[in-house]
């Protein structure tokens, strides 16, 4: 026969010797003081004491012990001052803790909340500076024979404006590694970039077409071909290529305005103003999309719409002159 077990339940039995608070304050190792409860919890952190702790941490150089009190407290901070701080001083530590990631997230938050701050984009360009700085030093250690590696050298003597040096870097590259994109696309720019010769088109002509060939889909060399073709007063191809640039990339604002130059040109009016009107969206304070799509109007018709984008031109262009005379700009009517 089994007996039934009348045995108190543990915590039961507990209650039945222990009073609930004294009880608590033994297990906690407390005293069964009140006062001395409420002196314990008037010295647990609040959440503003550990942003100043974060900070100061990070101002004495306490990176590691820092930057994980800042990471936390910047995502709950509603004080855009502070948050503002921590964004800094989560960037200065991450960095010199060599954590790209941590730095990244801080200054995209940084360049979201404060985007015209001089401080914030004074630390953006020194930070993604010094990363770059450090990717390319690891490049140079992992894989210095690749012709990743090489390139990086012939952009810095393009950046340098040693056209020559920069280009034999590139065509070494090719000899390579035939299929690079965007190699010949480079060597194209950098000979419209030295002084000009009577086969400068031609020249870069041959090394945007020889781009299109390995990659298709580049935009910026159907752009050069568009221009270049503009430049020779050979609207159909000129017309051609902006298109197809366009296609390739919508935002692409100059290849529009290309577009719509190229149809003025070639006298069709109608077909320019979808290009321009787009082209006068993307940049409104562009004088210039302004006076093509008055053009564009006008030839076709619409006297009203050129009256009012030739008023817009003259305006831009007026204020234009006044900031170049360092006068304020007339305030728009």
């Amino acid at each position: 026969m089994v007996q039934a077990d009348f045995s108190p339940a543990p915590f039961d039995f507990m209650n039945r010797f222990f009073h609930t608070p004294l009880l608590l304050a033994l297990l906690c190792g407390c005293a069964a003081d009140p006062a001395a409860g409420q002196q314990a919890l008037q010295k647990a952190p609040t959440p503003q004491s550990s942003i100043q702790h974060g900070l100061d941490l990070a101002e004495k150089g306490h990176c590691a012990e820092a930057l994980p009190i800042l990471k936390k407290a910047s995502a709950a901070s509603s004080d855009k001052n502070l948050k503002r701080r921590m964004g800094l001083a989560t960037v200065r530590c991450a960095m010199s803790l060599n954590q790209p990631d941590a730095a990244v997230a801080a200054l995209q938050m940084l360049n979201r909340e404060f985007p015209r701050d001089p401080d914030v984009l004074y630390v953006t360009i020194h930070a993604y500076s010094d990363l770059a700085t450090r990717a390319s030093q690891q490049l140079a250690t992992i894989a210095p024979t690749s012709y990743q590696a090489e390139q990086l050298d012939a952009e810095s003597l393009e950046m340098q404006g040693k056209w020559d040096e920069a280009e034999a870097e590139y065509r070494k590259i090719l000899q390579q590694n035939p299929q690079v994109a965007g190699i010949h696309y480079r060597i194209g720019r950098i000979i419209l970039s030295q002084p000009p010769t009577p086969t400068t088109p031609a020249d870069a002509k041959r090394e945007f077409d020889a781009e299109l060939e390995i990659d298709p889909d580049n935009a910026g060399a159907e752009y050069v071909l568009g221009e270049l073709a503009r430049q020779a007063q050979q609207w159909d191809e000129a017309i051609a290529h902006f298109s197809r640039a366009t296609e390739l990339d919508a935002g692409f604002a100059e290849a529009f305005l290309g577009y719509g130059m190229s149809f003025n040109s070639a006298q069709k009016f109608s077909d320019a103003i979808p290009p321009l009107e787009k082209y006068a969206q993307m940049r409104p304070k562009d004088p210039a999309g302004h006076y093509q799509l008055a053009i564009a109007y006008a030839r076709s018709g619409r006297k009203e719409d050129a009256s009012r984008e030739m008023a817009i031109q003259r305006d831009l262009d007026e204020k234009a002159r006044q900031a170049q005379r360092g006068q304020e700009p007339n305030s728009p009517q």
